[in-house]
Order: C-alpha cells, then structure tokens, then sequence
C-alpha cells in the first residue's frame, strides 16, 4: 500500500529500532526489527496510534529472529521474491491535507493541481499494471518527477510524499484540458473553472476521472435533465449527484450521523438516501423513488468543479452509451460519447483499470452493497473458510450486474463491478479483469490446482466461459445454484465456517431452479456443502418468460387467471385498462388467454410479484430498467403515513414437506382494496410489510436446534419494508443477518459460487 513503508520508516526511527521495512511478493510487507524492550513496545504503540485510516492492516504476523546487527533503519528496494499473496489497494478519496494544498493559492505547484495526492490518498488499482505498488507498476511512470517532487519523495521527514508512489506537481504531473464533441482544443487558463461555467449554461460535459469518465450536468433544472435522459436513452433509471459537501448534500436528502461516516469515508461511495420534500433537484434525477444518489467529490477535480458550479452540485453518472462499458480513454470517449455530451474535459494520465463507483444504501440501520467498485475492489474479503495453498476457485457469476471471484487460502477476490454480461463488451471485460487480477496476485493457473464455477441456468454466457477455462485447464466444473450462491456469499461475509448452516432467505427476481422452473423467493437451509429448499412462494405462470420481466402485466394477467378463471380474468384486465401496459395493447389480451393455457414455464420469484402489484396498482406498469417497478412499489409504501398494515395475507401452508408461501390470497385482497379505492400508499405499505412478516414466521418454523441465525441476501433483500417485516416476525427469536461488503444482488453471487466450490472440492 502507497505510504506504508515511509510510515514505519518514521515511526521505526522515532522509536530508535533498527533494521528495515520492504516490499516482498506483491504488497506483502516485512518489517524487520532489532531494539530494546522499551523501543521495541514503543514502535508498536506509535504503530497502532498513527496508522492512516487507508491503510488496511489484513493480517500481523509476529515472529522472533536472530538479530543481525543493523545499526540503523531503512527502506530496502521492493524485492520481486514470492513470499505469500497480497491483497491489492483500491482506490482512495483525497485526503483533507492534499485538498488543502490544491485550495491554497501560495501553494504555487499544487493550486487548483487535480491530480493532487500523497501516501495516504489517491488512486491506485484504477492505475495499476500490476504489484508490487511502485511508481514503475503505475500509469505515473509516465511522468517523471521534476527535481522538487524528486526530493520531497526522497526525504524521510516529509510525512505526506516519501516514497509516495502516485505523487506529482503542475511541472511534471498529468495535464487537463478541454475539448469539444468534435475534439477540438479549447483554449482557456483554467479548463475545470471553464467546464463550471459550461454546466451552469446548461450544457452536457463528459469528464475523465480515475476509473472512467462520468457525465455531468446541471441537476436542478428539468429541461437539462431530460435532454440528458433522451441523449443517453435513459428515460427513467435514477442518476447519481455528486455534492461539494455534507451541507449541500443535507438540502437534497436526510443526512444523519450514519450517512456522515459513508459519505466522508475513503471509500467515498455512491450512497442512497431519503430525498427532502423541499429539495432543488429536479424531479426527473430519480423519477418515482423516495431516494437518491448522493456521493461526495474523491478527487481534488470533482472538488473545484464543483465549488465553480453555483448549485454546488451537479449530476455525476457513468459515461458510457446505453448498454456498454464506461470509456476509460480519451479516444473511446470521443467516438462513443459525442452525441451525448456538448464537451469533454480531458487529461493524459492513463486509466488502466475501469474502476466504476461503488453504491451502498442504508436500510434498516444496515449498511447494504449493490455495487463494489471504486473504493473497495479489488480488496479480498477474508472468511473462515480455507481451501489449502495451491487450491485455487475461478466462479463467473451470473449474468447481470455481474463480477468474477477468485478464491484461495481462506480469501475471496471480487473483480471490481463488470455488468451485465449479456453484452459482449462487459463479457470480455469480464475475462480481461479476471486475468489482470490472477496476475497481480502472482497465481499461475497451470501450476494450481483449478477449479471452476458458475451459474446453474445453462443459457448464461458467462457460463459459456465457464466451460471453455474448464477445458483450457482441464478443471472440474462446478455448477452452483443462483439463490445457495446468493446465501453463501453472504454466509461468506458474515464470517460462518465451513460446517456452519443457516436459514437463508434469497428474494430477487430470477434464478435458475433445480426443477427447471424460475426461483426468487426461497426459504432454505444452507451451508456451504448443501441446501434443501424448504420453503417458496407459490409458482404461477410466468407468460412468455423474459417478456413477463419486461412488461409485468401479463404476470397480472397471470394471477388474475390463477384466482379468478381466464374469462374474469380478462374482463377484471381490460376494466382497469392494464393492457396500456402491454407491447401491442388490447390486442395482446386475447393473445394471453392462449398463452397461459399453453405456458409450462413457473416462477417463484418475489420480484415478479412485486412488480406486478406495482403494475396493479398503477405504480410502474413498464420496466425500463431492471428492478424498476418494484423499487417504485417501495417508493410508494415509504410514502404511506398509516403504518398499521392493512389485512392482506400471505397464507403459508405446507406441502410435501416444503412450506408454501400462498400470495394468490394477498394478491385478491390487494385488487379488492385498490378498487375500494383505499389510498395506495397504504397498500403498498402492507402488501410489502406482510410478504416480510410471512417470510420471518416461514423462518421461524424451520427453526432448529442449532440454528440460530437467518441470512438474507438477493437483489429484493434492499427492500426497507420486506425487510422490516421479516425482522419484526423474528422477534429476536432468531438473528437476522444480511452482507455488508459483499452486494445483496447478483453482483455477490461469483463469492458464493467460489467459497461453495471451494467447500466442496477442497475441504
């Protein structure tokens, strides 16, 4: 990690020790020590006292040597020696002292300098080629260091820039400039004060940052925000605002002592909060939900940009064209992006890693990840579970919101967020990041012994790459159920062992059954060798698969006809007019009765449900991004004043051993409700409340001795009203337990495929 060897230089010389500090097999580090007691007990206080908040200590290994005599101490040259496996550094936000120096204008080479950083701030994996972290394995080899960074990155008493790795000044750092959609130079003294002046008139502007380019513009005024949506075929799916700071970010949204400690972190995430009735922002920023997408400036960029654009804020998404992967280089931007931004501010460092922001939420008290990226990929996550030294695990995941994992020793490498993999872009990127990643940890998958996961459904693609590394390197295949992948990634976070089980509880929209049928809301006990399914929501028809994801009608269609017989069903659609929601309208209706006699394909899935209670209710009758009519559903119950649940019931009743979680009688009382005209917030509230109620009471009568815990993991597991109902039907009878590092929705089911895989074959 940059800065780690400076500070225990510093320390070690305060203390009065001898010996060295060096770098060994990665970002392995080893310290060696020779002193008194008392020096000796001091280095270590110092240590733990002083250490930076970015540098994450995985593991202290003491051990007692011969002494060698040293009579001082220093920083030996990294040494290319394999010693153990290290984790490798994400990237970090701009510290307070190196924001200070770009905000100080008697600071002549560091004022408004945005590529400003020191040993305890600044990107890392984004501009890595590869460990160990020195300026040779970066995108900064590049720039050579004028003779004044030279000397400050030479000086063992300079804190902040010895041996720093990333450092740089306006004389021989990287260069910003700014350019139009065509690519012709703008001349002008300051380009970030000048890209301000540009998004307060109104205009569009891609910015290359350290892992991609984001898209900024104005987030107070509609017409902007729209014209954005319509450039980037976007109509819908929220955006992300980046604020100057907690008091500009507190005008948008509920800021509490919680949200603080997220949103000033390192990591610097994406965080989701309840959006102030009041707020400036335009309504079309995150059209129908309750929040929104608040992050605040990691770069000294971001910062100045920012404090030059009068609201303070601005509309910070991903740059990349509807489908894709976000642009890393100069030249990518301009020809993908020029028919959606009027500018582009450009600079010269190269972008080695794409590195997407991370997105958390906080629901329920609870930190929830739904994408890891900047900030925390590619840090391993440690478990309790250990598959041997030469046992390596390579899992694909699924298809959507995707990552791949590594697994060794007792340790999970997530890559950084992908996609979704049924592009081929992010299906190569897929491939690309998973082999930069054994790389930099120095695996060599023909001298391992390799084995290979991926998703149960046979159709993915990525389990298309799946079956072509199990034959380049003749490894077993292991092909692992969607909802036990998504419990044991949790189960993976949360510290369970490899003989520990659980009831988990997997809630999102589609996965691959054992029976052929789609899953998504499974009751089961699980541990990392086996599960047994013992509970569900009941199957309906999902009419004409994928179509019934997009256009959630024909799943009301299906519960209509389930409950009432198709003839009443029709009459029941066409009277609430729900075919508006279908592709070719009332044409199609008559079209479904045949498709439902004849449709064989059934789903359990809560996410279908949910979305088409939503359609039901007039919430969200078309999907335009994934989730979108459930999340709106959520929108809706947040809003409702009354919390006293209305009667609607999920009946569970047991059925050849497994328990069913009836919903066809929910579903009647919540169309009975809606057409008494009973205020639909109130509704959403209790068909969302009770369905959690249900599947905590499921829990509860699975309980064992034993078991003592419920995982919960899924995309739907974000879910602030499921979730409060499943815990308030625990009462503290049982412990509900959900990930924190490792994302609730299919972007965390590569960590189950590979700790199960790794259980099975290796343990």
């Amino acid at each position: 990690m940059s800065g780690f060897r400076p500070f225990i230089y510093r320390i070690a010389k305060r203390s009065g020790i001898r010996g060295y500090v060096q770098n060994r097999g990665g970002a392995e580090i080893v310290i060696h020590i020779e002193g008194s007691r008392k020096e000796i007990e001091e280095f270590f206080r110092l240590f733990w006292r002083e250490k930076p908040e970015t540098f994450i200590i995985d593991r202290v290994i003491v051990q007692k040597v011969n002494p060698e005599g040293f009579r001082d101490f220093e920083i030996v040259k990294s040494s290319r020696e394999f010693i153990r496996r290290s984790a490798i550094p994400p990237d970090f936000s701009v510290c307070e002292e190196c924001l200070r120096e770009v905000l100080d204008p008697n600071d002549v080479r560091r004022y408004r300098y945005v590529f400003n950083s020191c040993v305890i701030c600044g990107p890392r994996f984004s501009m890595m080629y590869d460990t160990p972290w020195d300026r040779e394995n970066t995108a900064m080899r590049a720039f050579p260091l004028c003779e004044q960074c030279l000397r400050e990155y030479t000086d063992p008493n300079n804190v902040r820039r010895f041996h720093a790795q990333g450092i740089s000044c306006k004389l021989c750092g990287p260069k910003i400039w700014l350019v139009d959609k065509h690519g012709n130079k703008i001349d002008v003294d300051d380009p970030v004060r000048e890209t301000a002046r540009l998004i307060d008139e109104g205009y569009i502007v891609a910015i290359k940052g350290i892992g991609g380019f984001h898209i900024a513009c104005l987030a107070s005024d509609d017409e902007v925000v729209l014209r954005l949506r319509n450039r980037k075929r976007r109509p819908e799916k929220p955006f992300a605002v980046m604020c100057l700071d907690i008091e500009t970010a507190s005008r948008l949204a509920y800021i509490d002592d919680d949200a603080i400690k997220v949103l000033k972190s390192p990591q610097r995430p994406i965080l989701l909060v309840r959006k102030r009735e009041e707020s400036p922002l335009s309504r079309y920023v995150s059209p129908g939900l309750e929040h929104v997408g608040l992050f605040l400036p990691y770069t000294p960029l971001h910062y100045l940009l920012l404090s030059d654009v009068r609201d303070h804020f601005a509309i910070m998404t991903s740059g990349n064209i509807h489908g894709k992967p976000m642009c890393i280089s100069n030249e990518e931007a301009l020809s993908k992006l020029k028919d959606i931004v009027d500018y582009f501010l450009l600079h010269d460092r190269e972008i080695v890693n794409r590195v997407d922001d991370s997105v958390v939420r906080l629901s329920n008290n609870r930190i929830i990840m739904l994408r890891r990226g900047r900030g925390y990929a590619p840090y391993w996550i440690r478990t309790r579970v250990n598959i041997g030294e030469n046992n390596i695990v390579l899992a694909f995941g699924a298809l959507l919101q995707n990552t791949a994992a590594i697994m060794f020793e007792d340790k999970i490498v997530l890559t950084q967020y992908i996609g979704d993999c049924d592009d081929l872009e992010t299906l190569e990127d897929l491939e690309k990041y998973l082999y930069r990643i054994l790389r930099m940890l120095k695996i060599d998958l023909f001298s391992s012994n390799i084995a290979i996961a991926c998703d149960l459904h046979p159709h993915y693609d990525t389990t298309r790459i799946a079956e072509d590394f199990s034959e380049k390197y003749n490894a077993p295949l292991i092909r692992v159920q969607h909802h036990w992948a998504h419990i044991a990634s949790a189960m993976a976070d949360l510290g369970f062992r490899d003989y520990d089980t659980v009831i988990g509880i997997a809630i999102d929209g589609v996965g691959y059954g054992d029976d052929g049928n789609i899953w998504g809301c499974e009751i089961m006990y699980v541990n990392y060798r086996d599960y047994r399914r013992a509970g569900h929501l009941r199957y309906v028809k999902m009419l004409g698969g994928d179509l019934a994801t997009l256009y959630p009608a024909r799943m009301v269609f299906s519960y209509l006809s389930e409950i009432y017989g198709l003839d009443e069903a029709c009459r029941i659609f066409n009277k609430l007019k729900l075919f508006r929601y279908l592709k070719h309208g009332q044409e199609e209706v008559e079209i479904l009765k045949t498709v439902y006699e004849r449709e064989k394909m059934l789903t359990s899935s809560l996410g279908r449900f949910l979305d088409a209670i939503a359609t039901l209710l007039g919430v969200c009758g078309i999907r335009t991004y994934e989730g979108e009519p459930a999340m709106k559903l959520e929108a809706v119950g947040l809003r409702s004043r009354v919390k006293d649940p209305l009667d609607i019931e999920f009946k569970i009743v047991e059925e050849n051993g497994i328990l069913i979680i009836d919903h066809l009688e929910a579903f009647r009382r919540t169309l009975e409700y809606y057409l008494d005209g009973v205020d639909i917030t109130r509704i959403a509230f209790s068909v969302q409340y009770n369905l959690g109620r249900a599947l905590g009471e499921a829990a509860l009568r699975l309980r064992k001795r034993g078991i003592d815990n419920v995982v919960l993991s899924g995309g739907a597991a974000v879910n602030e009203l499921v979730t409060r109902g499943i815990e308030d039907s625990l009462e503290e009878k049982l412990v509900l337990k959900t990930p924190s590092r490792v994302p609730v929705n299919d972007g965390g089911i590569s960590a189950g495929q590979a700790v199960i895989t790794g259980c099975r074959l290796f343990i």
